[in-house]
């Protein structure tokens, strides 16, 4: 290993150290003011200390519409033409859907087996919490999620951070760049000097990430009781970590396979955005960082900015689990009797109106709630996992990560033995 490559696993190293640190002090002094502060007064301790995480949020939310057009411009302009697009889309594509029936055949399965919502008790559950997630599924139709996924304007999609609509722009713009050839190429190196520009910003950001973490944690565990929480939803929380783990060893499996030995590596890689995931409770808030660590393991950066934007609409393995696991979980707890016929045809439903949800908290309650009220189910059943929801989201939104992750080393390893 050469002196550059130390130096920048010695910061990789040192930065983890720093976010797992502050996860830990996070978690402690959140512990401390809700056991000593009035409710009131953790309450508001909780909304100040979350603006850190709201900060550093914001930070890479800043960067990432520069970020997934430079790079997917670029990546496709040097691939060169619609048939490598097409390839490389078309492995992309066959990768993304087949994890996605996996995930959620695994969150249909254990919520099956283990059944965490039959003989639950909805007496003490407050229906109103709900609203601001089933108040977005009034606006839940075909018509929207088309819209959603066209964009009208790039500058309207680059200013609300619609990652979907900024890849169907850049595709466009990709294509006609690659077809015009030497005439483009004084914008297509502009863009690819502004990409280096953006990673650039990256590091600085990420600077910020321990702090943003620490925000995030402190203010969950000073307004939320963890202990009582556990108590209430152990069957649930549980089950879900039964189903998450199940997903992992399953993703890894699958790494193993087309990875090898590599594969450590890849997760050595990976970790601290894994654990920025983990902690904040936002894949989306680890894309640059995600963009520049597969770049670090060998995959060519035009696989990466070609994948991960994808990958990002496409790909979201933690939240496909859970997405059947809690629309399930809502009808045992009403006691409602799916059949498995009706669970395989949610199942679909989940498949395709999930495409193109945001990788950011909350998003995947949405379209679980949408679901519901297609087969009659009652979306303020919500409410009844929005207490334990955040730290399924933590689980979630990390799983994203790792799935994003091994889609596009594996895809790169692909296009190098083609």
């Amino acid at each position: 290993m050469t002196s550059t490559e130390n130096k920048k696993t010695s910061i990789f190293s040192n930065l983890t150290t720093q976010i797992l640190i502050a996860m830990f002090v996070g978690a402690i002094l959140g512990i401390i003011i809700h056991n000593n502060w009035t409710e009131e007064a953790a309450k508001e301790f909780s909304g100040y200390i979350k603006l850190l995480a709201t900060i550093f949020i914001r930070l890479v939310q800043m960067i990432i519409a520069p970020l997934v057009f430079t790079t997917l411009v670029v990546g496709i302009a040097k691939l060169g033409d619609i048939k490598a697009v097409g390839r490389i889309g078309g492995k992309a594509l066959g990768w993304f859907f087949s994890a996605s029936l996996i995930s959620l055949l695994i969150g249909m399965f254990w919520v099956n087996i283990l059944q965490p919502g039959v003989g639950l008790h909805l007496s003490d559950v407050d229906l109103s919490t709900a609203t601001e997630v089933t108040d977005k599924t009034q606006n839940f139709s075909a018509q929207n999620f088309i819209e959603h996924i066209i964009p009208k304007s790039i500058v309207e999609a680059m200013a609300t951070n619609e990652i979907l609509q900024i890849v169907i722009f850049s595709i466009f713009f990709g294509l006609a760049a690659a077809s015009i050839g030497e005439y483009a190429k004084p914008v297509v190196s502009a863009l690819d000097k502004t990409s280096h520009i953006v990673l650039k910003m990256v590091n600085y950001v990420m600077k910020f990430a321990p702090v943003g973490v620490f925000g995030a944690i402190a203010g969950v565990f000073a307004v939320r009781d963890f202990n009582e929480l556990l108590l209430t939803y152990a069957k649930y929380f549980g089950s879900f970590l039964v189903g998450i783990t199940s997903l992992w060893v399953f993703l890894l499996f699958i790494g193993f396979l087309f990875l090898g030995k590599r594969l450590k590596t890849l997760l050595q890689h990976i970790v601290s955005p894994l654990i920025i995931a983990f902690g904040t409770t936002s894949s989306e808030a680890v894309f640059p960082k995600l963009t520049e660590e597969l770049e670090r393991f060998g995959v060519k950066d035009k696989i990466v900015s070609f994948m991960l934007p994808l990958g990002y609409s496409f790909n979201l393995d933690g939240s496909m689990m859970y997405m059947t696991f809690a629309s399930i979980f809502i009808a045992q707890a009403y006691g409602i009797d799916l059949t498995i016929g009706t669970q395989l045809t949610m199942l679909l439903v989940l498949m395709l109106t999930s495409k193109g949800i945001a990788g950011v908290p909350r998003a995947s309650l949405v379209v679980v709630a949408a679901t519901c009220g297609m087969f009659k189910i009652p979306i303020e059943g919500i409410a009844l996992i929005l207490p334990i929801d955040h730290f399924c989201d933590m689980f979630r939104s990390a799983t994203n990560v790792l799935g994003n992750a091994l889609a596009t080393s594996v895809v790169g390893k692909w296009e190098k033995e083609d």
